[in-house]
């Protein structure tokens, strides 16, 4: 499990906190910990696409501009 499915999976956890709560203060910090979840799985993925990219040039590999 790379880092960015194990922040994308405590995200859904946040989520289904934040559904299943009743007291609204405890939703907030469900929704809030989700977003914060899902703000570090996008980080992750964007350092995984970098590290990829500089080991392709490390090897040599052409990599097409994004």
């Amino acid at each position: 499990m790379s880092q960015r499915e194990f922040y994308a999976a405590r995200a859904a956890e946040a989520r289904n906190d934040a559904e299943a709560a009743t007291l609204d203060n405890v939703r907030s910090r469900c929704l809030r910990s989700e977003a914060a979840w899902n703000d570090m799985a996008q980080r992750a993925g964007r350092a995984e696409k970098f590290r990829a990219r500089l080991e392709a040039e490390k090897a040599g590999i052409a990599v097409p501009a994004e």
